[in-house]
């Protein structure tokens, strides 16, 4: 295809992968970004391994895997000690595959290094409110201060679940979650090679993740986050931190470790979060990726992986097509599946794990608990957390990718 003129609306990390990405191809890319100082926003996410074969491709998994830290299980207890959840990666069979808890600014300044590098434009001030179709099939974008940029051939969308450029669909969610970055303890009882639960039903539940050790960190991170309805976040302010802190050590009393770092509530930021859809993620000229198209509840940890392979997605179908309609209506074709999936699956297990519910936590206790220890359950809980159900690295030709012989060199074996 030819050099294409391409706007990508939004500094985050499909965004900033986007630019790479197209820009490496030989297209003309320029960012705009709402903020005057484009910048990460949240604690820690997890890298599947589908996300960890795009950051591959991207030339980026080492710098990821050297910041980061490696997950290998998922375990999650009730209040009363009971295990209900205990994924393991290594019940793949496939040898290798491991997570990486991340903090969001290591991940968010490897992409932005590695596009400073490649001199890709970057407009900041930007604040995105509207797009429109040009005569000749071209866009432009127009921004709060009533100026414009463009025409381009190509805008891409990855502002997010909000983004003015697709129409509202979705729903907000009952329940966010607050977050913290804090310094992993010295004396923590906990997995250094897990991602942690503690439920109470699904009403309460507190987890905490390592997420490594980001460029200006003193010391090794630990993602901890506590579920809280989205109504009930200004009762706890006023509720006071103390309060807070004497119900989460009722759930999980090794937690006090990290709650002595909290000495603010300014400390915790409170993430809401949406379940969306588009149904129609491409128009002329035009597409929408990551949350912009498919946004889900935080529970399977898949948000930045399927943003990325969305972004791969692009790239590949900008290769191969003859225009830029064919090439958006394979991207759709080739990451349908997948979407519909976790976005089903997303609506299955929210209710299991942050809700108002009685039953269905009641179930996971006490009913889908033993069973998921039986087999082929484990295997299959653990497709789910990676991100391969659906066979999403073999529609992009990523299953070939080797990142298992890098990772030993830069991630040590787990310890307990």
């Amino acid at each position: 295809m030819k050099t294409l003129e391409i706007a990508v609306a939004g500094c985050g990390p499909a965004g900033l992968a986007t630019a790479l990405l197209l820009s490496r191809d030989g297209h003309r890319v320029t960012l705009f970004e709402r903020f005057t100082t484009p910048r990460p926003i949240g604690s820690g996410l997890m890298i599947q391994p589908t996300g960890l074969a795009v950051l591959h491709m991207l030339g980026l998994a080492e710098i990821v895997l050297a910041k980061g830290a490696r997950i290998d299980r998922l375990i999650g207890k009730t209040d009363r000690g009971r295990k209900v959840l205990d994924v393991r990666y290594a019940d793949l069979g496939r040898g290798g595959h491991f997570g990486i808890g991340i903090h969001r600014a290591a991940l968010f300044d490897a992409l932005t290094h590695a596009v400073t590098e490649a001199s890709i434009m970057i407009e900041t001030s930007r604040e995105v409110v509207r797009s429109k179709l040009l005569s000749g099939g071209r866009r432009n974008l127009e921004f709060a201060d009533g100026a414009s940029a463009g025409p381009f051939d190509l805008v891409v969308d990855a502002l997010g679940t909000g983004t003015p450029l697709a129409p509202p669909t979705g729903h907000a969610l009952a329940y966010g979650a607050l977050w913290a970055s804090l310094d992993w303890p010295r004396d923590a009882r906990f997995d250094v090679a897990a991602l942690e639960q503690r439920y109470v039903r699904a009403s309460k539940m507190a987890g905490v993740m390592p997420i490594g050790q980001p460029d200006g960190f003193d010391a090794p991170q630990a993602a901890f986050f506590w579920s809280l309805r989205a109504d009930q976040f200004d009762a706890w302010r006023r509720g006071g931190l103390d309060a807070w802190k004497t119900e989460v050590l009722a759930l999980w009393p090794v937690a006090s470790s990290l709650l002595d770092q909290v000495l603010t509530a300014e400390r915790l930021t409170f993430a809401r979060y949406n379940h969306r859809t588009l149904a129609c993620p491409s128009e002329p000229a035009m597409i929408h990726i990551g949350d912009a198209w498919h946004s889900t509840s935080p529970q399977l940890g898949q948000g930045a992986n399927m943003a990325l392979l969305d972004v791969y997605a692009l790239a590949m179908a900008l290769r191969s097509a003859p225009d830029v309609a064919g090439a958006l209506s394979n991207v759709v074709a080739a990451r349908r599946t997948h979407v519909a999936v976790y976005q089903g699956m997303s609506r299955l297990f929210t209710p299991i794990y942050q809700s108002d519910g009685v039953m269905l936590p009641w179930m996971r206790d006490w009913l889908v608990g033993p069973v998921a220890r039986l087999w082929p359950a484990p295997a299959v809980l653990a497709l789910i957390v990676s991100g391969l159900v659906g066979a999403p690295l073999r529609r992009l030709g990523l299953e070939t990718v080797d990142i298992q012989r890098a990772a030993k060199s830069f991630v040590p074996e787990p310890r307990v």
